[in-house]
């Protein structure tokens, strides 16, 4: 089986890269350098015309979105347990994995690139304190849910992951989540995660690779 993962660092390719290798699987990456429009290439659009990553090539097949991402890896590499079993928490974990995708993660894009949702003149600062509020009711429900537990369910599962990223780029614009105590210990505890470590290691040597090129 031939698996590529088309992967930018920061984003949130950094999931289906943390799964992948949680499940032991052999893959590729090919890095798309997204400072240079490299996801709005045409080469790139031929395959994802959503010019996004991540995108998983499964044997030449595109699979894009990491919720049906995360929903092969577990199905292909079913040992490593990346869903839960009982079906009705296996439900829950996508429910939580599609929360990440469409609950937190678009409030942090407006946080990153308000002139994407707003061209007002000197709007900016309105749209990134508005998509706070919303981020902050979001973390403080999942501060909720992992209260007494290491991880989202009994062991490691793919939101863990999911929820990582959303965690680690809300840190990287400043947000406040000190009180938010089981947010940031599973942030801590994931970090040494050996499959983030490796990931974490890898998008430094690919942002090196893209300023060594700039």
């Amino acid at each position: 089986m031939d698996i590529v993962l088309y992967y930018a660092p920061i984003a949130c390719s950094l999931v289906p890269y943390v799964t992948l290798t949680e499940a032991g699987a052999t893959f590729e990456v090919r890095p798309i350098n997204m400072r240079k429009g490299q996801h709005k290439s045409a080469e790139y659009l031929k395959i994802n015309p959503k010019h996004k990553v991540p995108l998983l090539m499964v044997d030449g097949k595109p699979l894009s979105e990491n919720v049906a991402i995360q929903q092969w890896v577990n199905r292909t590499f079913p040992q490593a347990k990346l869903l839960p079993a009982d079906p009705w928490l296996e439900l829950e974990a996508i429910s939580l994995m599609s929360w990440c995708s469409s609950g937190i993660h678009p409030f942090l894009s407006r946080i990153n690139a308000p002139a994407n949702v707003c061209n007002v003149p000197d709007s900016a600062d309105s749209v990134r304190e508005l998509a706070r509020g919303p981020l902050m009711e979001n973390f403080k429900i999942a501060d909720d849910r992992l209260a007494g537990r290491d991880y989202f369910f009994e062991d490691f599962t793919a939101p863990d992951a999911h929820f990582f990223w959303c965690v680690r780029r809300a840190l990287q614009f400043d947000l406040d989540l000190s009180g938010l105590t089981n947010c940031t210990a599973h942030f801590e505890r994931m970090t040494w995660r050996p499959s983030v470590q490796k990931v974490l290691a890898f998008e430094k040597s690919i942002q090196d690779e893209f300023a060594t090129a700039a």
